[in-house]
């Protein structure tokens, strides 16, 4: 992926200070005291941001040119979604990594032919972190899955085409499934 060219004109705004106001195991809300270059006061506020670590997500296809789609219940909006697998990226791991353990996890599949459709951030008005996208091609079934301790997820595999309808109908409808999506259709068929 090529960085972005774009000549951005708009002035950043500086950390004055930055607490730590509350810690769970998935992210810390922060209060970053920020202000701009400019002296007036009214330039200056507090802001609060979800700090959390980097996500990943894989289009993952198989050897027989399949989506591989993990269904799994979403506590937010407490009800099951049907999404491409993802994650967390652990401490220390590179976002690769992470992705290659994510689909196993998740799916039991694993691929020797995995290649970056970019990043996203996740919510750049809250969020701190991106989300890194992959494609793996030719994915292997290994065996059975091994999700999460909280995770319950049934996978499926489908033509892409018939997942592109579920995309299009609403039914798979998770922000940053739709943005890998998207980068997709756009790398691999222009």
């Amino acid at each position: 992926m090529s960085e972005s060219n774009f000549n951005y004109r708009i002035e950043p705004w500086s950390i004055v200070t930055e607490n730590k106001e509350y810690k769970t195991p998935i992210f810390n809300l922060l209060k970053r005291s920020m202000k701009l270059q400019a002296v007036d006061e009214t330039d200056r506020g507090d802001f609060y941001v979800l700090d959390a670590p980097e996500w990943i997500n894989i289009i993952a296809i198989t050897e027989d040119d399949e989506i591989i789609l993990v269904e799994q219940y979403r506590y937010g909006i407490e009800e099951p979604t049907l999404e491409i697998p993802g994650g967390m990226v652990d401490e220390g791991e590179e976002p690769l990594q992470g992705a290659k353990r994510e689909m196993l996890e998740e799916t039991g599949y694993r691929s020797d032919t995995w290649s970056s459709l970019g990043k996203v951030s996740s919510n750049p008005a809250i969020m701190t972190n991106f989300t890194h996208m992959y494609l793996a091609k030719n994915c292997i079934f290994e065996g059975a899955e091994n999700p999460d301790t909280h995770e319950r997820i049934n996978v499926h595999t489908m033509p892409v085409d018939d997942f592109l309808e579920l995309v299009k109908n609403g039914t798979v409808h998770h922000a940053i499934v739709l943005a890998a999506v998207a980068r997709y259709l756009l790398i691999e068929h222009g």
